[in-house]
């Protein structure tokens, strides 16, 4: 379990780079009432949402700063030229196997030829072990999800874990919701998927029939599913089950089988993570017949693979999940897709070069003193926080030391060597990098955790908290303007970057966070009164998120994204702390005509500027646990007084909240 800045997702085409810019301000609008409109208002005038988007953020300007140089790496590294490194040969063969559609498109189907012929030649239930097995070493991932995790009552171990999973639309609520926007989305995948098996060669009819059954089979493992918000409690998500009550739980399955031919090593429990869905799972095996699981097994396969089947596939997936599911008017460049795929699938290796080409001394030992100066700031929050009792604050502060940091790169670097990367087979590549990382993965059960190793790649625009390794991981991607700038005041850079390391550091103490100790044990070490009054201060920001307006008719919902709003409330915070700490008392000179208080603010909220498509607005709103980018910064600064004062607003305003939302 890992605790996202941002949700991750491929990103967009950026006209320009910049850090924090004055000119991105509404000056017209009146910041004490709507601060997100001031700071960010001329931001988005000027910046609609590409064509090949859904949505346009700050995130997205980065990320796509960062593709370009990633696009003049592997450019660079795709001549077949001799000399060329093992990792520039990797990374180069990667890329230019994909960016060659025309050999893609002339392969048509034979590409895929062998794992459809295996799905159809599949002649009893007894065979699905071996099939779905085969399916998740190529890189598809149907009925639910397998793969190492730590043992979240023994942290120093992996485990095997069992999750649910097999469903291609965003949520189990897509297929269970009956308002009228719901049911019209269903006919649409229902429509994306007969027209997925027309491309197959399947008469319309056949293929309305297969679609059909794909539907039934997704909507009963989603009646099966456990919902968004419940999966926010840890506590759910831990049932460590004996191989032999797997299969007392779902019989029709052979898990023996499946564990053999997947290439896990030998186990005696692992984690299922959601009982009820591997019985609801179980059902559907066990009553749905084997033409109607070989549709959804073809369907679910051609879906996971779409980048690299021809053209007209990769068109229609376009059409339903980006165009109709979250608006965007057309299909990004297939370097673009093709440099995201190489940064999926061989991270290290393109990660190494990005951080050769981006990552400064200098920036990462400011960030490692930025991260210590907001540690200092927790630490005295902890201690001056009135509702902790001491004995739950002795075991906070020695949660908070024990917090590790990894920033700006990786101790050690994944080998590829053993992969075969081809320059002319690019479905081939995503099979065997798939499988290589499979390996990896399930090769970590029955060992220590390797605390070294990262859930994103150097490149990424992002960061997280691990309360299971109790770490927090800032990647070289985001030590960038206008997150991090070197040529910039502290006060931006606090209210940017060091307000995205308070909010990671806040998440171990969230309402999912504070659940694991020091250790990263799945552990109570609150006392029950201490727990009371930590939950009726975090009811506060659930009704105060549940009142925003997320798109049209649909609100934000404030359960689902509780943790990241605590964590945006008392990252904040703590970076204003920090930087008054840092001013010691002294007043710097405005800039921009703004005070260090002012700037801190605006640093803050200039990093959350965006802009979305409806479509992409409803999504977000089921299934993303962050709040919309206005709603990050109105909702944080309407809470605290230090804001109120640095922009002289008055009782009765909008950005002055009473009564006030405080956890940290």
């Amino acid at each position: 379990m890992r605790l996202w800045l941002f949700p991750v997702c491929s990103l967009c085409f950026a006209q320009h780079f910049t850090g924090f810019n004055p000119n991105s301000l509404d000056r017209s609008a009146d910041p004490c009432n709507d601060f997100y409109q001031y700071a960010c208002g001329a931001w988005m005038a000027s910046n609609p949402i590409p064509p090949d988007r859904s949505g346009w953020g700050r995130f997205d300007e980065l990320q796509e700063h960062n593709r370009v140089i990633l696009h003049n790496i592997l450019e660079t590294a795709m001549s077949d030229k001799s000399g060329r490194s093992t990792v520039d040969r990797e990374i180069g063969d990667y890329y230019a196997a994909c960016m060659d559609e025309k050999s893609i498109d002339d392969r048509g189907l034979g590409a895929i030829k062998a794992e459809l012929d295996r799905i159809d030649a599949m002649s009893n239930k007894g065979d699905l072990a071996s099939l779905v097995a085969s399916l998740y070493r190529i890189g598809s991932a149907p009925l639910f999800r397998f793969t190492s995790s730590q043992d979240a009552k023994d942290a120093t171990h992996m485990i095997g874990d069992l999750d649910q999973g097999g469903l291609e639309l965003p949520d189990r609520d897509y297929y269970l919701k009956t308002d009228d926007k719901s049911v019209e989305l269903r006919k649409k995948y229902v429509e994306h998927v007969a027209r997925l098996f027309e491309l197959l060669g399947n008469s319309p009819g056949v293929a309305k029939n297969r679609a059909d059954a794909v539907m039934n089979v997704e909507t009963r493992l989603a009646q099966g599913s456990l919902d968004i918000v419940s999966r926010r409690d840890p506590q759910k998500l831990y049932h460590k089950l004996a191989i032999k009550e797997l299969v007392s739980l779902a019989p029709a399955f052979d898990w023996p089988q499946f564990f053999s031919s997947i290439g896990s090593p030998a186990f005696d429990s692992l984690n299922v993570d959601v009982p009820a869905f591997i019985e609801a799972m179980n059902s559907v095996l066990d009553t749905t017949s084997l033409d109607d699981l070989k549709s959804y097994f073809t369907a679910t396969l051609v879906t996971d693979i779409s980048n690299d089947l021809p053209t007209r596939f990769q068109r229609e997936n376009f059409d339903f999940f980006e165009k109709t599911l979250s608006g965007a008017k057309q299909m990004q460049a297939r370097w673009k897709r093709c440099v995201d795929e190489v940064d999926r699938n061989l991270a290290d290796a393109l990660g190494q070069k990005f951080v050769e080409k981006t990552l400064g001394q200098a920036g990462q030992r400011r960030a490692r003193q930025m991260v210590a100066a907001i540690e200092k700031a927790m630490q005295a929050d902890i201690n001056s926080i009135d509702w902790m009792s001491p004995e739950t604050r002795q075991q906070a502060l020695i949660k908070l030391h024990a917090v590790a940091n990894k920033i700006g790169t990786k101790e050690h670097w994944i080998d590829y060597s053993s992969v075969t990367v081809s320059r002319t087979d690019a479905l081939g590549n995503l099979e065997r990098t798939n499988a290589f990382e499979l390996h990896r993965q399930l090769a970590k059960i029955g060992k220590p955790v390797d605390k070294t190793d990262w859930g994103m790649s150097q490149p990424t625009v992002n960061a997280y908290y691990d309360p299971q390794e109790n770490d927090i991981n800032f990647p070289a991607g985001i030590l960038q303007p206008p997150f991090w700038d070197n040529r910039l005041d502290d006060a931006v850079n606090y209210g940017a970057i060091g307000a995205v390391i308070g909010h990671e550091l806040t998440h171990a103490f969230d309402d999912q966070g504070r659940q694991f100790d020091a250790q990263g044990n799945l552990r109570d070490w609150w006392t029950e009164q201490d727990a009371k009054a930590f939950n009726q201060r975090a009811q506060c920001l659930v009704k105060e998120y549940s009142s925003f307006d997320a798109v049209d008719d649909v609100k934000v919902n404030g359960e689902l994204t509780l943790g990241e709003n605590t964590a945006d409330n008392g990252g904040l915070r703590l970076a204003y702390v920090a930087l008054m700490d840092t001013l010691a008392g002294k007043n710097p000179p405005k800039r921009d005509g703004f005070t260090a208080q002012q700037r801190l603010f605006l640093g803050w909220a200039q990093i959350w500027c965006q802009n979305r498509t409806d479509e992409s607005a409803r999504v977000h709103a089921q299934v993303d646990p962050h709040s919309p980018g206005k709603d990050r910064v109105n909702g944080v600064v309407s809470n605290m007084p230090e804001f109120q004062q640095a922009f002289a607003c008055r009782s009765g305003q909008i950005m002055v909240r009473y009564p006030a939302c405080r956890v940290w």
